[in-house]
C-alpha cells in the first residue's frame, strides 16, 4: 500500500544516491517491547517509561532518521490504561513530529482490533499502525520515500499471529506437536513470501514483524505461553534481499544468523529481574538499495537499573548508598522473623522483592506433628512450626496467640 510520499530529493539527494556515499543511506531506528503501562512488583513505572521513550524520540531527532519501526508490544496489557495510551500515543506523535515515518504493529500484548482501530486516525496524524495480518494490498506493505535521500522505502509488517489462529483447534487435538509446529512455520513462511513479493532492486526492503525465530534467546522477561519453541520460524524463511527485517517478541538484543540481518532491538528497558542483565538499545539502521544495511546499538539509560543483592540486613545497609537508584530483589542471609521485609525497606527503599536465602530456610517438613505425645494444642503446634521453619520469634508467637484468643473466644448473646 502507497500511503504518501516523502519530500522530493534535491540535488544533494540526487548526489548522495548515484555516489551511494555511506552517510546518505536511509536511516531508521528500530525499536519494540515497549510494555507501556507495565507493573513492577507493584510499582508503577510509567515516569521512567515516558523517560525512555522521550529518550528514543532525541536519538530519532537527534540522528535525522527516516523511518521508525516499532516491532510490536507497544502496551503491556490488551486493555492499557488510560495513562497508558495516552503515553503511547504521544510518543508515536513525537516521533512523527521529528520528520520520520513511523510504523507500529501489534504484539501479543496488545489488542490488534484496537490498533486497527486506530488507523484511520493514525493515518491522519502520519502514523502507520497494523494489528492485523493483511495483504499486501490492504496494508500489509508500507511504502514511502525516505524523507532525508529521496529513496523508495518498502516494509512487509507482519504483527503477532498465535498458533491458535494459525492452526484449526481440530489439527491441535489431532497432530503432533512437530506437525502442528511444521503449520505454523509454513503459514509463516507463506505470509512473508507473499508480502515481500514486491521488494524492489531500487529501494530498501525491509520486514518487520512479531514472533519467535530458532535459536533466539529469551530475555527473562517474556509471557512464556507465547513464547514456547514449538512455534517458531527459522531466520532463513526471511528473503535473502531483505536490506534488515526488524523483530519484536524477545526481549534480549541480538543477531539470528541468516542471509540478511534478522534482528531483535531487545526491550527498551528490563521489565522484570530476568532481564537485570540485559544491556537496553534501539538500534540504528543505514542501508541503501545496493548496500547491507549498518546497525549501530544506541544505549537506553533512562531506566532505572534492576539489581540482585544479598546479605544481612546489615550488612546491606552498610552498602546502601551504591542501590538508592536501582530497583532491588534482595536475598537476606538470616533466619525469616516477623517485619523483616519492612526492615529491609526500610534501609533499601527500592527492595520490591525480599527473600530468604534457601540456605536459611528450613526445609519443608511434609509430615504431621504426632499428636499422640501430647502436643495437641493450637499454640504448641504452632511453636512446632514455627521451628521446623527457622522462625524465631517471640512476637510472631504472641500474635498468634492473641489471634487464636480472638477466634476462640465466645461472648454470650443477651437471652431474648
Amino acid at each position: 500500500m502507497t500511503r504518501r510520499k516523502g519530500s522530493a530529493p534535491d540535488a544533494v539527494g540526487t548526489f548522495c544516491r548515484r555516489s551511494e556515499l555511506a552517510f546518505c543511506a536511509v536511516k531508521f531506528l528500530h525499536t519494540s517491547d515497549w510494555h507501556v503501562g507495565k507493573v513492577l512488583k507493584g510499582r508503577n513505572r510509567l515516569d521512567e517509561q515516558r523517560a525512555v521513550l522521550r529518550e528514543i524520540v532525541t536519538l530519532a531527532r537527534t540522528h535525522q532518521v527516516d523511518a521508525v519501526l516499532v516491532a510490536g508490544d507497544l502496551y503491556d496489557s490488551a486493555a492499557p490504561s488510560a495513562e497508558a495510551q495516552e503515553l503511547v500515543v504521544r510518543a508515536l506523535m513525537a516521533l512523527r513530529d521529528t520528520g520520520a515515518e513511523v510504523v507500529a504493529i501489534a504484539g501479543n500484548h496488545d489488542h490488534p482490533r484496537t490498533f486497527d482501530a486506530y488507523r484511520p486516525l493514525m493515518n491522519v496524524a502520519g502514523i502507520t499502525m497494523v494489528g492485523s495480518v493483511r495483504t499486501a494490498e490492504s496494508g500489509g506493505v508500507v511504502t514511502f520515500t525516505a524523507p532525508h535521500t529521496g529513496e523508495p522505502v518498502r516494509v512487509a509488517v507482519l504483527p503477532f499471529l498465535s498458533q491458535r489462529h494459525a492452526i484449526r483447534a481440530a489439527e491441535l487435538v489431532a497432530n503432533t506437536p512437530a506437525e502442528n509446529s511444521a503449520g505454523y512455520d509454513q503459514l509463516i513462511r507463506d505470509l512473508l513470501t507473499t508480502l515481500t513479493a514486491g521488494f524492489a532492486d531500487d529501494a530498501v526492503n525491509l520486514v518487520t514483524a512479531h514472533l519467535t525465530v530458532t535459536g533466539g534467546a529469551l530475555g527473562g522477561g517474556e509471557r512464556a505461553a507465547q513464547s514456547i519453541f514449538e512455534y517458531h520460524v527459522p531466520a532463513g524463511a526471511f528473503p535473502a534481499d531483505a536490506h534488515y527485517v526488524a523483530l519484536g517478541h524477545l526481549h534480549r538484543r541480538q543477531t539470528l544468523p541468516a542471509a540478511c540481518p534478522v534482528v531483535y532491538s531487545g526491550a527498551p528497558l528490563a521489565v522484570d529481574f530476568g532481564e537485570q542483565d540485559n544491556t537496553p538499545t534501539v538500534c540504528l539502521v543505514e542501508a541503501t538499495p545496493s548496500t547491507p544495511a549498518r546497525v549501530t546499538d544506541l544505549p537506553l539509560t533512562s531506566a532505572r537499573r534492576l539489581r540482585t543483592i544479598s546479605g544481612t540486613v546489615a550488612e546491606l545497609g552498610e552498602h546502601a548508598a551504591e542501590y538508592a537508584d536501582a530497583y532491588l530483589r534482595v536475598i537476606i542471609r538470616e533466619p525469616a522473623r516477623a517485619g523483616l521485609r519492612e526492615e529491609v525497606q526500610a534501609v533499601l527503599p527500592g527492595a520490591l522483592e525480599v527473600r530468604i536465602d534457601p540456605e536459611f530456610a528450613a526445609p519443608l517438613q511434609i509430615a504431621r506433628p504426632d499428636r499422640t505425645q501430647g502436643k495437641n494444642g493450637p499454640a504448641e503446634l504452632f511453636a512446632e512450626f514455627c521451628a521446623e521453619r527457622a522462625v524465631v520469634d517471640d512476637r510472631v508467637q504472641a500474635l498468634f496467640g492473641r489471634l487464636h484468643d480472638d477466634v476462640t473466644t465466645t461472648t454470650d448473646a443477651p437471652a431474648h
